[in-house]
C-alpha cells in the first residue's frame, strides 16, 4: 500500500498532536506542515515522527 499513516509532532513542545496519512512513493523524505498545538496555545512547525 502507497498510503501510510505518520504521527506529527510539536516542534517546540514535542506533544505528538496530529496523524495524517501521507503517499510513500511521491513524498519519501519527511514532512514538516504548520499547526496549532493545544499545550503550546499557537501554530509551531509540526515534523514528522515513526
Amino acid at each position: 500500500m502507497p498510503r501510510e499513516i505518520i504521527t506529527l509532532q510539536c516542534g517546540d513542545c514535542k506533544e505528538r498532536n496530529y496523524s495524517t496519512m501521507k503517499n510513500r512513493k511521491t513524498t519519501p523524505d519527511r514532512i514538516e506542515k504548520k499547526k496549532f498545538c493545544s499545550r503550546c496555545r499557537k501554530h509551531t512547525p509540526h515534523k514528522e515522527v515513526k
